[in-house]
């Protein structure tokens, strides 16, 4: 029976020092990672766990043993060598150390876990030997075999069972490893001459294009096919601070096809924005405006609207699995932008609230308050995503606020559902923006 209950305590004691252990630092190729243990699972082999921005990923390698390892990134911030590495595509000696730093974190804490583990059995026994006044000697063995049991299921749980941990970890060169995205590759600048009198870059979606408002004077024929507007906040921005934009924003830009890889609009092709962002050699600000249509935000709308409920299994799963994906890709969006050599201020735009409190005039598109409560969630767990982001690369996430001017008020900051351009921001809603780009900017880039 003693032993029965001495087994139950040291159980116990891992379970929860597991849980409450100090994840360890780890930085490596621009990146800072905690790495610790995931919560136990009770089956003999399985995926880890990466957080990142808020998401929980299963990692593509599986682990042996119910302690299987956790990594989660706390910061992006490429310093001068990783950044002219990045450039030079010298990556073997970028990732060189990875791997073996992660295994190296994994193995502290399992120390660390087996000496909390250790204190949370003798807390307890030391009590109970004190109620029982047991002589020294006996104290003495009672609290080394709680130890020693504890020791021995951790020496089961991190070395036996999870005794190939160390060397899957040690082969990771990347965290794109761990999920099974290709590599961080340069995006070479595009041909052309340097932009040396260009202060702002706007990369982006229509929101940052301005889509569905005035025409440019002297649109170009990638203008159109992006749909950008002379009432967009990149130069309502510009306008204010006489600056000289370059607005590379896209209607229907992601950031696989946008921003880091080409945009195929009709018999147009977009480069990619960051390709020619770099011709803007000595621009001290970049805004970026991206995640809805990575997520598909108007198909969850319109879905929405036509279903019965909105937060039905297979959207929420459909939202989740689009959210995560896109969470991936900003990873790498914001480690691009992180090696931009002149350093500019980044202002990464959150979503407004297109809908606001009262939403009486969308009834008959099918939009109840409810459905709205389900669609408000789900923006504000991707701006969650997009703020998180920006501040583990020490960018600045920017919240432009539309209270009082939502779809159905008498002075809308956005667009209706019989515009040219639904639930995107009018001309008001650009310069609301542009207000609070400019209060997020910092003072040696106004």
């Amino acid at each position: 029976m003693y032993l029965l209950g001495l087994s139950a305590l040291a159980l116990a004691a891992v379970w929860l020092a597991v849980r409450i252990t100090p994840l360890q630092t780890v930085s490596a190729g621009g990146q800072t990672v905690r790495v610790g243990a995931a919560s136990l699972e009770w089956s003999l082999s399985g995926p880890g766990q990466l957080d990142l921005f808020g998401q929980s990923i299963p990692t593509r390698p599986h682990f042996d043993g119910p302690i299987r390892p956790r990594l989660e990134l706390t910061r992006i911030h490429a310093d001068a060598e990783v950044a002219r590495l990045l450039r030079s595509g010298d990556h073997e000696r970028l990732t060189l150390e990875v791997g073996r730093k992660l295994a190296a974190g994994w193995l502290r804490y399992g120390a660390w876990e087996t000496a909390v583990a250790a204190g949370l059995v003798l807390l307890p026994l030391a009590a109970w030997t004190g109620l029982r006044r047991m002589p020294p000697g006996r104290t003495v063995l009672v609290l080394a075999g709680g130890v020693a049991l504890v020791a021995a299921i951790n020496a089961v749980g991190f070395y036996l069972l999870a005794s190939d941990t160390p060397q899957t970890l040690r082969e990771v060169r990347s965290l794109e490893d761990l999920v099974g995205a290709g590599p961080l590759s340069p995006v070479p600048r595009a041909e052309g001459p340097p932009l040396g009198d260009v202060r702002v870059v706007a990369l982006g979606d229509s929101t940052a294009a301005g889509t569905g408002n005035g025409p440019l004077p002297d649109p170009t024929a990638l203008d159109k096919a992006c749909r950008r507007s002379a009432d967009s906040y990149p130069l309502a921005l510009a306008g204010a601070n006489d600056w000289r934009v370059l607005n590379l924003a896209c209607s229907g830009a992601t950031i696989r096809e946008g921003l880091l890889g080409v945009q195929i609009l009709g018999d147009q092709v977009a480069p990619p924005q960051l390709a020619q962002a770099q011709r803007a050699t000595q621009a001290s600000v970049v805004t970026v405006s991206v995640g809805a249509n990575d997520v598909r935000w108007a198909d969850l709308v319109r879905l929405c609207a036509a279903a019965p409920s909105c937060d039905d299994r297979a959207s929420t799963a459909f939202f989740q699995n689009r959210l995560t994906r896109f969470a991936l890709a900003y990873r790498r969006l914001l480690r691009h932008l992180a090696a931009l050599p002149q350093r500019p201020a980044v202002l990464v735009n959150e979503y407004y609230d297109p809908f606001g409190p009262d939403v009486d005039c969308l009834r008959q598109e099918g939009l109840t308050q409810q459905k709205v409560r389900v669609l408000r969630s789900r923006l504000a767990a991707l701006n969650a995503v997009l703020r998180q982001g920006a501040e583990t690369a020490d960018f600045t996430s920017v919240r432009p606020d539309f209270t009082g001017h939502g779809l159905c008020s008498a002075q809308p900051y956005v667009q209706g559902t019989a515009d040219r351009a639904p639930l995107h921001p009018t001309a008001a809603g650009a310069l609301a923006i542009a207000l609070a780009d400019q209060q997020a900017l910092p003072t040696k880039a106004q």
